[in-house]
C-alpha cells in the first residue's frame, strides 16, 4: 500500500481541524461577521436504520459522527417509541439559524418526522400556499414546508419543488418512510438492506460504519468509470460497491415499515417530444431570461452569505453578473477564482473583466501540484469516489477559499453545457438534426476546431481493438486508457464503449447528458468538493424549469448561427461585458496537467505503478503504465490524461477503500435477526 506521506498545507488535518472562521449573521437583510469555532467539514449530512426489531440509536451516531464535514452547526437523533426506526442528522444552518430549526424535524402532531439534506428555492411561495390550506408555521425554514407539503399533498409534493435535495420522512399514519432525490441528483441518497434491516445515509463512509457492511469494490464499473467517465459510477441503481445502491436522479422510493419491502418510482422525466415546439427566435429568448433570472433570484434566498464561482467562462460570469443586478450595487458580493498563471489553461483576464463590470470582491486560489499533493488523503477520503482529472481538485480548492474568505452558499454555472448545448462536440448531433448552410458549416468548423473531430477521426477506431492494443504495446504509442487495461477486464470494458448511448439529435443528446450523463457525475464532484468545506453550492442552470423549456426547443434556437448555447448568449446582452459573451472557445475549468506530473505529481504516480499493489492488481498492465510515465517525463504531455486515471484509481483503491475497511463497526440491531 502506498503510504501518502504529505505534511499538511495550514490548519487542514485529516480528520478533523479545529479553527476561527469569520461567519455572518443577517440584520436588516445585510451581513455582518461573526467569529465561529467550528470544525473543517461540511453540508447537511442524512441517515437513518429501520429495522424488523430494535435498530441500535448509537449504529445511527456512529454513522453521522463520519459525517461531521456535512453538518458542522449540530446534530440529532430521533427514534419511534417502539425503537424500529431512527434518524440522524448532521446540519449546516442556512436557513433559520435558530435550534427550533434542527433536524430530525418532528411535525407539530408528532405524527411525522423528515431528516432533509438540501434547498428548497421556492418555499416561501409554497408555504404561503400551504397556509392558505391551514398550515401553520413554528419556523422559517424550508424543512418545516417541505414537511407540510407531504403532510398536505402527499407524495405529489414533489411536483411543486423546485430545489436540490434528498430526505426521509416517517409517515405513521401509512406506517412507511418516504424518500426522495431531486430531479438531476444534485444530493445523494445511498441505501441498503439487509435481514431485517434498511439502511440509508448521504456518505459510503456512514454506511461502513455498521457491522456486515462489506467495503467490495465491483472493479469493472471502477473501470468502465475510468475508461467513460459519463458512463460509470452515478447512473446506476447498484453502486461501485456491491450490496450498496443509490436512488437516482428524480427518483422517491416507499419504504414499508411493517416488512422492509420497498419500490422504486421516477417521478420526473424532461425526455424531448418528438417535434419542437413553435416559437419565435424573441419569445423564446425573452422566456429563457424570465426563467434564468428567477432561478437565479430564489437561489439567492439565504440567513447567510452568498456569493459565486467566477471562472470567467460564459456561464458563471451570467450567474456573476445576474446575481449583481437582483442583489444591487450596495450590497458586496463575493466571487471566488481559480486561476493558473503561465497555462492556456488560465481564464484570470475572463474574470477579471467580469469583476470589472459588476464591481465584485474578488478572491483568488492557484492549485498547484504542491498542493494536491499535501491534500491528497483528504481529497480522497470526501470525495469517496475517483474522480476523472485534476480539475476537480481545483474546484475543492475554490470552496476552500469560500470557507477561508466566510461565505457559505455559492452560486455556480454548473449544468449549462449539459442542457443548453455548450459543449462544441454537440455540433455533430446538431448538424444531423438541423438543416444548415455550407456557409454556417464553415464557421463551426473555424470557431470550433474540435467540434467535429469525432467524425473526422472515426477511421482511427476502425481497426479491431486487439490490433491496435497489440501495435501500440509494440511500438510504445498510444493514449488509450484501455490500452493499459488488464486482460481480464479489457474485453467487457471495449464492449461497454462500443455499447454508449449515441444520439440522433441534439435534443436527445442534451437530455441523456443532462439527465443520464455526465452531469450526474459532474454534480457528485460538487456535492463532494463543496462539503468538503462545509459550503453549499447552488445551480441556477440546474433548474428544471430551464430543462423543460430548453430540451422543448427547436436546434437552431440552442446552438444556431454557429454558436453553442446560442439562446443563453442572446438572453445575456446588455448583461454580460460584450467579449466574454462572444467568447466561441469553450475552455473548461482544466488546470495545467501535464506540467503538475512534471512538478512532483509524476513521482508519485511512478511510485504508485511501481509498487506490489498495482503490479498484482489484474485491473492493470503494469508494464504498460510504468513506460507510460517515462513518455510523459520525455514529453509527452498528452499522456496526462490518462496516466491520472490508473493512478487516482489506484491510490483510492489503497486510500479510500483500506480506510472503509479498517473503521470501526457498530452492530445496526440491538437484538439479533431473526
Amino acid at each position: 500500500m502506498i503510504r501518502l506521506a504529505i505534511r499538511k498545507r495550514g490548519l487542514v488535518r485529516r480528520d478533523v481541524a479545529i479553527y476561527t472562521l469569520a461567519r455572518y449573521s443577517r440584520r436588516n437583510d445585510r451581513y455582518f461577521p461573526v467569529l465561529y469555532n467550528g470544525f473543517w467539514f461540511t453540508m447537511c449530512g442524512i441517515a437513518g436504520l429501520a429495522g424488523l426489531s430494535t435498530v441500535n440509536q448509537a449504529a445511527v451516531k456512529a454513522m453521522t459522527d463520519l459525517m461531521t464535514h456535512r453538518g458542522p452547526d449540530g446534530e440529532g437523533l430521533w427514534r419511534t417509541q417502539d425503537g424500529r426506526l431512527c434518524f440522524g442528522h448532521r446540519r449546516l444552518a442556512i436557513l433559520d439559524l435558530s435550534r427550533r430549526a434542527a433536524q430530525p424535524f418532528q411535525s407539530a402532531d408528532g405524527s411525522y418526522c423528515i431528516t432533509y439534506n438540501g434547498e428548497l428555492y421556492n418555499y416561501l411561495e409554497l408555504a404561503e400556499r400551504l397556509r392558505q390550506n391551514g398550515s401553520v408555521f413554528r419556523t422559517t425554514s424550508d424543512t418545516e414546508v417541505v414537511l407540510e407539503a407531504y403532510r398536505q399533498w402527499g407524495e405529489d409534493c414533489l411536483g411543486e419543488f423546485n430545489g436540490m435535495f434528498a430526505f426521509a420522512i416517517y409517515d405513521q399514519r401509512r406506517g412507511v418512510v418516504f424518500c426522495a432525490r431531486d430531479r438531476f441528483g444534485e444530493k445523494p441518497f445511498l441505501f441498503l438492506e439487509r435481514p431485517g434491516l434498511f439502511a440509508f445515509a448521504s456518505d459510503y463512509k456512514a454506511l461502513f460504519a455498521l457491522e456486515g457492511v462489506d467495503v467490495d469494490v465491483d472493479k469493472p464499473a471502477l473501470l468502465r468509470f475510468l475508461d467513460s467517465p459519463a458512463n460509470g459510477l452515478d447512473h446506476q441503481r447498484q453502486t461501485v460497491f456491491r450490496g450498496i445502491c443509490q436512488l437516482l436522479p428524480a427518483e422517491k422510493l416507499l419504504l414499508n415499515l411493517g416488512d422492509l419491502s420497498w419500490s422504486v418510482e421516477k417521478y420526473w422525466d424532461a425526455t424531448p417530444g418528438s417535434e419542437p415546439a413553435s416559437t419565435s427566435q424573441e419569445n423564446a429568448v425573452s422566456h429563457f431570461r424570465d426563467l434564468i433570472d428567477d432561478a437565479v433570484k430564489i437561489r439567492l434566498r439565504s440567513d447567510v452569505a452568498v456569493g459565486s464561482c467566477l471562472s470567467g467562462g460564459l456561464d458563471s460570469s451570467s450567474i456573476t453578473c445576474l446575481s449583481r443586478r437582483l442583489l444591487g450595487d450596495e450590497n458586496p458580493y463575493h466571487v471566488f477564482t481559480g486561476r493558473f498563471p503561465g497555462s492556456p489553461a488560465d481564464e484570470g483576464s475572463w474574470a477579471d473583466a467580469v469583476v470589472a463590470a459588476t464591481h465584485a470582491i474578488q478572491h483568488q486560489t492557484k492549485p498547484d501540484a504542491e498542493g494536491l499533493m499535501e491534500d491528497l488523503d483528504d481529497f480522497i477520503w470526501l470525495n469517496e469516489l475517483p474522480v476523472d482529472s485534476a480539475s476537480q481538485y481545483a474546484q475543492w480548492c475554490v470552496f476552500r477559499l469560500a470557507a477561508e474568505n466566510g461565505v457559505t452558499v455559492l452560486l455556480d454555472g454548473q449544468g449549462a453545457d449539459e442542457i443548453l448545448g455548450g459543449y462544441e462536440q454537440y455540433f455533430a448531433s446538431y448538424l444531423r438534426s438541423h438543416a444548415t448552410t455550407p456557409d454556417e458549416e464553415r464557421l463551426i468548423r473555424e470557431r470550433y476546431p474540435l467540434a467535429l473531430s469525432g467524425v473526422d477521426q472515426a477511421w482511427k477506431t476502425s481497426l479491431p481493438f486487439g490490433l491496435r492494443r497489440a501495435a501500440a504495446h509494440a511500438l510504445g504509442r498510444g493514449s488509450d486508457l484501455k490500452f493499459g487495461i488488464g486482460w481480464k477486464f479489457v474485453g467487457e470494458i471495449v464492449r461497454n464503449h462500443d455499447q454508449a448511448f449515441q444520439a440522433e439529435t441534439l435534443r436527445q443528446a442534451l437530455h441523456h447528458d443532462a439527465c443520464n450523463g455526465f452531469l450526474t457525475t459532474l454534480l457528485r464532484y460538487g456535492d463532494r468538493n463543496s462539503m468538503a468545506h462545509s459550503r453549499e453550492v447552488r445551480l441556477p442552470f440546474c433548474d428544471h424549469r430551464i430543462a423543460e423549456y430548453a430540451f422543448s426547443l427547436p436546434e437552431n434556437l440552442l446552438m444556431g448561427k454557429a454558436q453553442t448555447k446560442y439562446l443563453l448568449r442572446e438572453a445575456m446582452r446588455d448583461i454580460l461585458p460584450e467579449p466574454v459573451r462572444t467568447r466561441w472557445n469553450k475552455q473548461g475549468f482544466l488546470p495545467p496537467q501535464a506540467q503538475w506530473f512534471r512538478d512532483g505529481l509524476l513521482d508519485l504516480a511512478e511510485q504508485v505503478f511501481n509498487g506490489r499493489d498495482f503490479a498484482q492488481n489484474p485491473m492493470w498492465d503494469a508494464r504498460w503504465w510504468q513506460r507510460a510515465a517515462r513518455r510523459l517525463r520525455r514529453g509527452e504531455d498528452a499522456l496526462a490524461v490518462q496516466l491520472w486515471k490508473p493512478f487516482i484509481g489506484q491510490l483510492w483503491l489503497t486510500s479510500f477503500v483500506e480506510r472503509a475497511r479498517n473503521l470501526p463497526r457498530v452492530a445496526p440491531l440491538r437484538a439479533d435477526y431473526p
